[in-house]
């Protein structure tokens, strides 16, 4: 998230891809709402179903699922067509718009039109308002992710953003939407299998860095690592279960079959191919689940033995940081002490790396590093010492517990302090550099010195970049850079050889022992830092955002069709990827899966959340009240498709997949869904092909309500580059049951 929700209400013009905040985050959509009321904010939503806030917007879109590139293409082509983007910013902070250009010619509206199931009028009337509204801040979620070419939507959508010049400036950016609390920052803290606690990667120098930082010898880190998978990605969260069927190939090195699963805090049924992972936790020799509910993943298996159940304590019962999804840090108090025999995610772990044999490494950097140390305090500082790639060094416990304990002194729309915290924004959303940057609320505005939370973009990726014979080069233009800086234009990131050139200042005979061989990464002294602070520099540099890629599998995003499109046809103007021999350490299907399915399978199978439940449902479903709003399962289909397969309000159908599987529920009729188009909540678990599982639940402890997973008949399907997998645009086939 660029900017933040109160930011919104700086905005003129709020466009929507993929997500529904009045449904998945009510107390955030509120700043929507206000935009509208105090500002004129135009509300604009694309989206395959009529949901709770396309009743609240100003111009809907009901796209077909799985063409939000060639849509925005299409707004592109327009863009470029009338001459409405902003030139200077393009110029100043931006590299590959020629081949934005030339693919989005491709995409007149005409050829929208047809891709995406929309009127040529729809686009352009969509195309004008937006782009002559401004400042606009685009917002996605889910809707937008997970799909085969979701890192392509991801692109696509700040592309737009850059060519109207909306980045950089209060109500503009691009505002992803977040799930569940603290998902910002269980992925800012590692909890992904390509990367290490910050975004460091898997190289060998990540791991170096991050041996400093815990005090352990490297060498001793890499002993605990089988040597040929160290430093790759390993298996994803969707795609565990392979490592378990073995259905398709894996490299795992000399670990080969996973024999075990240790899950803390996750559904599991929440993810696609609920089939795989019922078969998958069957075929395991040890399963831990630690959740403070009986969890729903604990019925799909029929073990005997071998399964087990921690009860953790809540956050009620424990304290720490969490991060939203701004990027502010907020600090939990405890309210009450672990329950019976429940305990904190972090005693547990303790246990497990006692019996492991590598407790005393696992907390040598807490405290005094003799087991001595405050929870979390202590790992709150860890955090601060190791993280520079975001800028958490000033994240101090003390900071974010002033800010929570003050947060009336902070202004909801600006973020801005108040009295004794005028100098910061609540929450210290990241980067906040050190102990006296204020936080960074709106990401690469080059309007506010540094220490008042401006930036460029980052230098990351090399100071030239070729494009079609030329090169190019990636630092920002001149005069694009925050006030008081002592450059005049765009800069590389920050490094012990270049810290003098760069500020100005000399380094003492002692600095320059220090910072040695480091960057502004790497150097935990803080000394490159902070000098560059002091000179008005971002650390990380001040470079182009980059449309073209010349790495990637795309080098600028692309329309490719849903592996299970419903549209054949286009299939071979715009096919998906070759399959993957080794994704994540798996062999994934791609180009092998795409044909034509509709014969079959005719309905495209949309899924999503309702605003009763959360996530998979295991908090919500064993609340009586919650229960009582939403009782069971069920899908919407159009009152058309129900006349055509014989089906009334209140009926059960069977819903199958090209996978083999099946899920039985109730129909509900509505027109918020096309005639081609089945919707289905994500939030039920306990019945399997029309199987009750209760029997295999822990004895007293079957949720209020049970019903079948939607997940189990989610197609087979993963983006190119995350493995996020592909739900929000799939086939099926309805049955009255």
């Amino acid at each position: 998230m660029t900017n933040h929700l109160g930011d919104i209400q700086h905005s003129k013009a709020i466009i929507i891809f993929g997500a529904n905040p009045a449904v998945n985050h009510p107390v955030g959509f509120q700043h929507f709402l206000k935009a509208k009321e105090r500002n004129g904010a135009k509300l604009i939503v694309i989206d395959p179903r009529f949901t709770r806030t396309a009743a609240k917007a100003d111009m809907f879109i009901q796209i077909r699922g799985g063409t939000d590139i060639a849509f925005i293409y299409g707004m592109l082509n327009l863009i470029f067509k009338n001459k409405w983007e902003d030139q200077s910013f393009i110029a100043d902070r931006t590299f590959g718009i020629e081949a934005i250009k030339e693919e989005a010619k491709k995409y007149p509206p005409s050829v929208v039109a047809d891709i995406c199931g929309v009127t040529e009028k729809q686009l352009m009337e969509v195309t004008k308002l937006y782009a002559h509204t401004r400042p606009g801040t685009l917002v996605w979620a889910m809707g937008l992710t997970q799909h085969s070419i979701g890192t392509g939507n991801t692109r696509i959508a700040p592309i737009l953003q850059l060519v109207l010049g909306n980045m950089g400036r209060s109500g503009g950016g691009t505002n992803i939407l977040r799930g569940h609390d603290n998902v910002q920052g269980a992925t800012d803290l590692g909890c992904l299998s390509d990367s290490l606690p910050g975004y460091y990667g898997l190289s060998e120098g990540a791991f170096k860095h991050w041996a400093k930082v815990w005090q352990v010898d490297y060498e001793w880190l890499k002993s605990q690592f089988d040597p040929a998978t160290m430093n790759k990605a390993g298996f994803t969260l969707s795609r565990w279960w392979q490592g378990v069927l073995q259905e398709e190939e894996i490299h795992n090195g000399k670990s080969g079959k996973i024999r075990g699963l240790f899950c803390l805090g996750n559904g599991l049924i929440s993810t696609a191919q609920t089939n795989k992972v019922a078969q998958a936790l069957n075929e395991l020799e040890l399963f831990v689940v630690v959740d403070p509910f009986p969890h729903d993943a604990i019925a799909y298996t029929q073990k005997s033995d071998g399964v087990y159940l921690l009860p953790a304590a809540s956050q009620m019962e424990t304290s720490g940081s969490v991060t939203a999804t701004n990027r502010s840090g907020q600090w939990r108090f405890q309210v009450v002490k672990p329950l019976y025999e429940s305990k904190p995610d972090e005693e547990i772990l303790f246990e497990l790396a006692k019996r492991l044999g590598f407790y005393e490494e696992f907390t040598r950097a807490l405290g005094d590093g003799k087991g001595n140390f405050v929870w979390p305090d202590d790992a709150t500082r860890e955090i601060n010492y190791g993280m520079k790639t975001i800028g958490l060094s000033g994240w101090t416990p003390e900071r974010l517990k002033e800010h929570t304990l003050n947060w009336h002194l902070f202004d909801s729309v600006t973020l801005k302090g108040r009295g004794p915290l005028q100098d910061s924004f609540y929450g210290l959303p990241w980067p906040c550099w050190n102990e006296k940057h204020p936080g960074t609320p709106n990401l690469y505005n080059i309007s506010i010195p540094v220490m008042q939370g401006g930036m460029g973009f980052r230098n990351n990726f090399g100071l030239e970049q070729e494009l079609d014979g030329k090169k190019y080069n990636m630092l920002a233009s001149q005069g694009s850079v925050p006030p008081k800086s002592s450059q005049k234009g765009g800069y590389p990131e920050i490094t012990a050889d270049n810290i003098e050139e760069l500020t100005g200042k000399k380094l003492t005979a002692k600095e320059k022992e220090i910072v040695k061989g480091k960057n502004w990464k790497t150097d935990l002294s803080m000394t490159l830092v902070n000098k560059a602070l002091e000179a008005g520099l971002c650390p990380y540099g001040n470079a182009r955002a980059r449309m073209y890629v010349s790495t990637w599998v795309d080098k600028i995003p692309l329309h490719r069709e849903p592996i299970h499109t419903p549209r054949p046809d286009l299939i071979a103007k715009y096919p998906t990827y070759p399959d993957q021999p080794n994704q994540f350490r798996v062999a994934t299907k791609f180009a092998s899966l795409q044909k034509d399915w509709t014969k079959e399978f005719p309905l495209q199978l949309n899924t999503a959340r309702i605003v009763t439940h959360s996530g998979q449902g295991i908090e919500a479903r064993v609340s009586l009240a919650l229960t009582e709003i939403n009782p069971e399962m069920y899908c919407q289909i159009h009152p058309n498709t129900a006349g055509n397969y014989g089906v009334n309000e209140g009926d059960f159908v069977w819903i199958h997949s090209p996978e083999g599987f099946k899920a039985k529920v109730k129909v509900r009729l509505s027109y918020s869904v096309k005639e081609n188009v089945v919707f289905a909540p994500f939030h039920w678990a306990g019945v399997m092909q029309g199987e009750s599982l209760e029997a295999y639940y822990p004895q007293g402890y079957v949720p209020y309500s049970i019903g079948e997973s939607i997940n189990g008949v989610t197609n087979y399907g993963y983006d190119i580059v995350t493995q996020i997998p592909e739900t929000k645009c799939g086939l099926c086939r309805i049955q009255k049951a």
